[in-house]
């Protein structure tokens, strides 16, 4: 244990703060509690990544998305661009809840890109942009490695300073925007302007239900998922994490096999799973027919308390995964995971699935999708030491899963 705490001691000392970490109070000691940090040499990095800028998802209606993220998952408005301030193309939120940022884009005018994706894959995330210290550096490198650029290095700027923005094609029609914004300070980018809501929170509500990105996992077709573990590693520099395959997940009826990528500090995560041979048709099989194709299917948000994040949540209409107290009552999972900051019946009551290994044990839970289609949902994780993924509850979780795809008619 002195050792650990040494280790967690000296990163502290080495890992820097992006803006909007700063911006959400974080400590080094505490980003790392949230989303599990190592140590690395960054001046070895060929793409060097700083952290997450923002998830951008294309939505039917953006007005009323944008309400909804505040009023139920507690964020904060920031930023707008829309037909009052020139653009005319569409409507673009901008909420914040901690280190997170998410910009929620609906289209106005009906011949927009944007109202195309919509109706090809329902609400989703259409770019993963990530900030970077040197975009051209890492163009350079995506284009050594055969990477696809959407768009080249170029600034755009307005009175509050110059961002420089590149863009790089992923699986399916999901992007990654790379972002340098050392030399802005406006709300968010050129051609938005700060906005904030007249939605108030209830009394006694806390400033944010959660803190911090954990991983974005992103689901592709049957014999895509080494392929796109290797862009990650070519083109990206991103290290093998994990990896579960045949029985790791697989339930009676369905399967999926899962690699786990990450940048050098393990502050970018990215899960990648793909369908397995099954008696019926798996999770990763539903979201791919309803999405139309490969995509982000779920985010992990990290929180420092997530029961009060949970019990906020559920207060505010958000819809949990059922779990069976089966999980609750087996003595090997007792066992297995030992004392946890919480009594085992607080957890049932809520459904939190709890996992340990050799680092030390999280605490996690996932929603309903959160549309229409059954194809995006949240994850809330806790973390304390653990660097997983919730191994240990696979089984529980696709169960369930699969419980909601039989009533859709889906498994």
């Amino acid at each position: 244990m002195n050792a650990i705490c040494a280790t967690l001691g000296r990163m502290s000392e080495t890992v820097e703060l992006t803006e909007q970490e700063r911006e959400a109070d974080l400590s080094p000691e505490q980003l790392q509690q949230l989303v599990g940090l190592v140590d690395y040499d960054a001046e070895q990095d060929p793409f060097p990544v700083t952290g997450w800028d923002a998830v951008v998802f294309v939505v039917g209606n953006a007005t009323q998305a944008a309400h909804y993220y505040q009023s139920a998952w507690g964020m904060t408005l920031e930023a707008y661009s829309g037909p009052e301030n020139g653009n005319r193309d569409h409507k673009a939120f901008v909420l914040r809840s901690g280190s997170i940022r998410f910009v929620l884009k609906g289209g106005v005018k009906p011949d927009s890109p944007l109202m195309d994706h919509h109706r090809r894959h329902g609400d989703g995330v259409i770019d993963i942009a990530l900030e970077v210290p040197d975009v051209d550096k890492c163009i350079a490198q995506a284009k050594k490695a055969g990477a696809t650029v959407v768009e080249e290095p170029h600034d755009v700027s307005d009175e509050h300073g110059t961002v420089r923005l590149a863009t790089i094609a992923t699986y399916g029609e999901t992007l990654h925007t790379l972002v340098d914004r050392s030399k802005y300070d406006g709300p968010y980018l050129p051609g938005y302007v700060e906005k904030t809501s007249t939605f108030q929170k209830r009394e006694g509500s806390p400033k944010r239900l959660f803190q911090a990105l954990d991983h974005v996992v992103g689901n592709v077709e049957l014999g895509k998922m080494d392929e796109w573990v290797d862009f990650y590693n070519r083109v990206m520099g991103f290290v093998n994490m994990a990896e579960f395959i045949g029985d790791d997940i697989a339930t009676e009826y369905s399967a999926l096999m899962s690699k786990v990528v990450a940048n050098g500090n393990h502050r970018v995560k990215f899960p990648l799973n793909e369908p397995a041979e099954g008696k019926k048709r798996s999770q990763i099989d539903e979201y791919l027919e309803f999405y139309a194709g490969p995509g982000a299917q779920h985010l992990a948000l990290a929180t420092n308390d997530i029961l009060r994040t949970y019990d906020e949540l559920h207060a505010n209409g958000v819809e949990f995964l059922a779990t069976p107290d089966s999980y609750y009552e087996d003595p090997e999972l007792r066992e297995r995971i030992g004392q946890v900051r919480v009594p085992i019946e607080e957890l049932q009551k809520r459904g939190i699935l709890v996992d340990r290994d050799e680092d030390g044990y999280l605490l996690q839970i996932f929603t309903r999708p959160l549309g229409d289609r059954p194809t995006v949902f949240f994850e809330l994780i806790e973390r304390h030491g653990s660097l997983g993924f919730g191994k240990g509850n696979f089984q529980a979780l696709f169960t369930a899963i699969e419980r909601e795809q039989e009533l859709r008619g889906n498994l």
